[in-house]
């Protein structure tokens, strides 16, 4: 069962992403028959077609790599002008495939017809440029909505699952009790896995962080407790003993001196451990945990260079990954795979790939934003740099030429050259040395 589960999670996952990339170019179709633009083709994955319809003039399929998508735009480029120069010996291999750009632009092109994407104002086609990547962010924050809102985050509640049954001082490198460990508080108060907390200290609780906040702050002092336990309130009386805790920062993880020694405080404590459930949040937090990762992913887009060389550094030492690190599809597919066959209720692990889901389009949404040919974000840097050089001829009484962007192709061909060797590094990674996140 946990190998189909597996399956499961991978097929998923692999079925948003291609829902995902369908509705990208569903962003960029749109506006371009809205602004009258001839769209020749719309096409999910790259290489032989597999199957094929044509609907008015545009051609609806799927080719046999589902790695992305596109439209074939009528009209990317203007016509080559007519002294083109086809480039020296030296630089003959880019001089190629130059010409092997206009070529294939020259193609989409029909006399008298102006339907083409280079006429459009330059607003018009920023718009058709960022309507892909604005549509996978609307597809993660609605996604995000249904993991948070719908569905929920795991949250400790006020029901107990466990009590420990001694406290072990938090430096110690064991989890098993010794004859001099003293009772745990809660152990010595009678309290049982199954009991609901509803208030301490006279403070009604809903949540178990409310309750650990008061036992925290309260080391040495009795408290009472009223639980509930078999439809019946009773109450019982605990008191918290002074003990370090490890200090954890933001991330969850441990914050570390200037010696790199963890650091601790001390707080009261209990002996409790609460269960969990998931917690529908409030509407606006799919929202805001949305904007929140935008922010996270663009932080790793400006150095993505630098984590690709330290993940490739880690696949060779075997040391583990940076979990908030880049990952292939390869990865994102494990994980989808690891969160399915958890063990966890259905609900969680639905919740986990939906967020995955959700992730992965904003990691869509910034990366296509990158100002680099032949992504997204370069299209529109080509499209403000033709309205400037405008601008600036009308304000000389001269007209300017249409920004020739085949002259940019070298330039495409290197970062494509740089994206399929990261790929590569990451693929790699992604099968060799995975994340670890379970």
């Amino acid at each position: 069962m946990t190998a189909i589960a597996f399956l499961i999670g991978v097929l998923v996952l692999v079925i948003g992403l291609a829902i995902s990339i369908a509705l990208h170019e569903i962003g960029h179709l749109l506006p371009a028959k809205l602004f009258g633009v001839r769209v020749g083709q719309y096409m999910i994955g790259f290489g032989p077609t597999l199957w094929s319809k044509r609907i008015g003039e545009t051609e609806y399929g799927f080719k046999l790599l589902p790695l992305g998508g596109f439209i074939s735009m009528a009209g990317m480029y203007p016509p080559a002008p007519d002294d083109a120069e086809p480039g020296t010996k030296r630089s003959r291999f880019f001089a190629t495939m130059v010409q092997d750009a206009r070529d294939a632009n020259a193609e989409t092109l029909i006399a008298a017809d102006d339907r083409v994407f280079y006429k459009l104002p330059v607003y018009k086609r920023i718009i058709v440029m960022l309507g892909g990547p604005i549509m996978n962010l609307l597809l993660a924050f609605v996604l995000s909505a249904v993991a948070v809102s719908g569905i929920g985050i795991a949250q400790g509640t006020t029901t107990v699952a466990s009590v420990s049954q001694c406290v072990i001082p938090a430096t110690a490198d064991r989890s098993a009790c010794e004859a001099s460990d003293p009772v745990a508080p809660a152990a010595a108060a009678g309290l049982l896995p199954g009991d609901t907390i509803v208030s301490i200290d006279g403070t009604a609780v809903s949540t178990f962080d409310e309750a650990a906040a008061v036992i925290q702050r309260s080391p040495g002092r009795a408290l009472p407790v009223v639980i509930e336990r078999d439809g019946s309130e009773q109450t019982l009386t605990i008191t918290p003993v002074q003990t370090d805790r490890a200090v954890t920062g933001a991330d969850g993880r441990p914050v570390l001196d200037a010696a790199g020694q963890p650091e601790y405080q001390s707080v009261g404590f209990a002996g409790l451990t609460p269960q969990s459930a998931l917690v529908p949040q409030p509407l606006w937090a799919g929202p805001e945990a949305t904007i929140q990762q935008v922010g996270a992913v663009a932080q790793i887009m400006t150095q993505l260079p630098v984590r690709v060389y330290d993940t490739a550094v880690d696949l060779v030492t075997g040391q583990p990954r940076d979990p908030n690190g880049p990952l292939s599809v390869v990865g994102a597919g494990r994980l989808a795979g690891e969160y399915a066959a958890v063990d966890a209720p259905i609900a969680a692990r639905v919740q986990s790939i939906i967020g995955l889901l959700a992730a992965l389009n904003i990691a869509l949404f910034v990366f296509n934003l990158i100002p680099l040919l032949p992504l997204d974000g370069g299209h529109v840097v080509v499209a403000l740099w033709d309205g400037l050089k405008r601008r600036i001829a009308r304000l000389r009484g001269t007209v300017a030429r249409p920004v020739d962007a085949t002259k940019l192709v070298p330039v495409t061909f290197v970062v494509v050259v740089l994206l399929v060797g990261m790929g590569g590094v990451l693929f790699l990674a992604d099968v060799f040395n995975p994340i670890q996140l379970l």
